[in-house]
């Protein structure tokens, strides 16, 4: 699933996405949303040899102004091949989303087992897929 908005529409500034199962497979090269929330659970991330591909966050894409008080957040993720998941630079991050605030989520451990049967969409523009 893949998650756009636009900096210049001020409605995007609300969006809440809750997202239970995400699998970037063969091919899907997006990286996470540049918002000032981000709370990455149970996810794993793997990523190809080349450093320019490594950073999950588009924070190193943006000056420190930008996106020094927003909350990103990793919690029980796996990282493979060394991929970059820059933290929040906002301290209280972790403590505004703790576990007391959070759905449980599984372990990911499981992540293989529960996109086995995952693939991209086929769509076609102008039609439901």
């Amino acid at each position: 699933m893949l998650f756009r908005a636009r900096d210049s529409y001020s409605a995007d500034e609300k969006i809440q996405v809750t997202v239970a199962l995400n699998h970037f497979g063969k091919g899907l090269v997006e990286r996470m949303t540049s918002h000032p929330t981000i709370i990455s659970q149970g996810n794993r991330y793997s990523t190809p040899g080349t450093f320019a591909t490594k950073e999950v966050t588009c924070s190193g894409l943006l000056k420190l102004a930008q996106w020094k008080n927003w909350n990103y957040v990793s919690q029980g993720d796996h990282f493979e091949n060394d991929p970059i998941f820059n933290p929040s630079s906002n301290l209280s991050a972790s403590n505004q989303f703790g576990a007391d605030k959070m759905m449980p989520f599984k372990p990911v451990q499981i992540v293989p087992e529960l996109t086995k049967y995952a693939e991209p969409l086929s769509c076609t523009i102008c039609r439901p897929c």
